[in-house]
């Protein structure tokens, strides 16, 4: 990525030039990975690399070039690995600072001999984050599009994929900094007729209140991505409830389109929670199958059903699942009771339940009718073992958390939670300006809130920011990135 102009954050140093940085940026493990990388960044990168690196023949050393040699120990002469070289120098880069990267191959031995090189050279090994920590104090990136970059990596589907790009891109940066302006403009005005009252005409306040009136508008617009943005980040989690053999395994199995649980006809087969990863409408989705819930003697299942009221009691969602062929029972009402009387998750709010009738294909139309259940929610009829109604069953999850706005067309952008309480903060300072202009308070009250809003935003885009809080953004990033 080449860097792209842009002043540093005001107040904020760059990092120390002389200093360079190392570390492994792809994932590493054994037997896994074709290749492996290791990057650099900092005024001896080019440095080390010359000294470890032996490029084949008269290639040229040349920015934004890939050459291709071995990786020798500058001791021994030793070769440690054939490997490619990619060289990007300041300012194109991805921290302006000189980068390079060592195209290694994958697993695990030759990525951490060429770190340990790097290391021996001078380099020391990279904070989390701390390669984009110096793109955003460099100017390369906006705080926002730092934090996009985080969510990029994690993202779990591919609409979450495509709302970090979007953050990346400065696409949620751009309405927050024209929000800033505008508040910055008011602030200008208001100042004006403090420090030249006599020499100019009085404010207009209705023009005051109109400007306010927007830029709340448009807050609330953003921040009504936040619970959207938090179910794309985190994805929701889904407890399969139900007495023992009403065939939750059998649906974990239908859903996940693979034997990830025993199904049996004796009852009590599960013992423990069993978990299935998933994407759901592009909401990354954690299924959790729990052992059926019932009075047991066997110490061993009673552990089980244990943790399945836990998991049941602390799931967003809850599938409490029935035998179509057995009816609703006075077990299934404890049951209902027991899952309905959890709070769920406190930051969603009410956590929605979903009635899955399964084994449908046992029972005649005419005796499905006749269940008569007792309790009104929303209600899925499956064949689990037929791998049948999976599709009505999720687009009653999707419609259960009110999904509908998760599509690409509606969501260009997500707040997380760091942003939504910045833009929280905004927002009630603004009210209290409006309040400040009614009760006919003198203009130096007006300048107190309006300032609080223009800190508040800019501590989203990076404009206005503290050591502290970029500690506590980056060091939730990878090594390496």
């Amino acid at each position: 990525m080449d860097g792209s102009s842009g002043p540093a954050p005001a107040g904020l140093l760059p990092p120390v030039q002389g200093e360079t940085i190392a570390a492994i940026a792809t994932a590493i493990a054994p037997q896994q990975g074709s290749v492996g990388i290791v990057r650099l960044s900092g005024s001896t990168a080019v440095a080390i690399a010359r000294a470890l690196f032996s490029a084949v023949g008269q290639q040229p050393w040349e920015s934004h070039r890939i050459l291709y040699g071995y990786v020798r120990d500058p001791r021994t002469q030793q070769t440690v690995d054939e490997a490619l070289l990619l060289l990007m120098l300041a300012p194109r880069s991805y921290t302006r600072e000189d980068v390079v990267e060592f195209h290694c191959h994958g697993g695990l031995m030759a990525v951490q001999q060429v770190l340990q090189l790097c290391l021996s050279q001078g380099a020391r090994l990279a904070e989390p984050g701390e390669f984009t920590l110096r793109a955003f104090l460099n100017g390369r990136l906006d705080l926002t599009q730092a934090e996009g970059v985080a969510d990029l990596v994690a993202a779990q589907s591919t609409l979450a994929a495509k709302t970090a790009l979007s953050g990346v891109q400065g696409k949620l940066a751009q309405p927050i900094r024209q929000l800033r302006a505008t508040c910055l403009d008011l602030l200008a005005e208001v100042e004006a007729r403090i420090d030249f009252e006599d020499d100019l005409p009085p404010l207009n306040e209705a023009w005051v209140q109109q400007q306010i009136d927007a830029v709340l508008s448009d807050v609330d617009r953003i921040l009504a991505t936040a619970e959207s943005g938090e179910l794309l980040r985190t994805g929701l989690k889904v407890a399969i409830v139900g007495r023992p053999n009403v065939g939750k395994s059998s649906l974990l199995n239908a859903w996940s389109r693979c034997d990830r649980a025993i199904v049996t006809d004796l009852p009590g087969t599960t013992r423990d929670v069993v978990e299935s990863q998933l994407v759901v409408g592009g909401i990354p989705i954690q299924v959790l199958d729990t052992a059926g819930i019932r009075d047991a003697s066997d110490p061993v299942e009673q552990m089980g059903i244990a943790r399945s009221r836990q998991v049941a009691l602390g799931a967003d969602l809850v599938l409490l699942t029935i035998d179509a062929t057995a009816g609703w029972t006075a077990a299934d009402s404890v049951l209902y009771e027991t899952v309905r009387e959890g709070e769920g998750s406190a930051s969603r709010g009410q956590r929605p339940l979903i009635l899955v009738v399964n084994k449908v294909d046992l029972v005649t139309a005419e005796a499905l009718e006749r269940l008569n259940l007792p309790v009104d929610l929303p209600t899925v009829h499956t064949a689990a073992a037929q791998q049948r109604g999976i599709d009505a069953l999720e687009a009653a999850i999707l419609r259960s958390i009110q999904a509908d706005q998760l599509t690409p067309g509606n969501l260009e952008f997500t707040v997380n939670q760091r942003q939504e309480a910045a833009l929280t903060q905004a927002r009630n300072a603004l009210h209290q300006v409006q309040q400040t202009i009614e009760d006919q308070l003198p203009l130096d009250f007006w300048t107190i809130d309006l300032r609080t809003a223009i800190a508040a935003l800019g501590s989203i885009t990076g404009d206005e920011v503290t050591e502290s809080m970029l500690d506590e953004i980056f060091s939730r990033f990878c090594i390496g990135k």
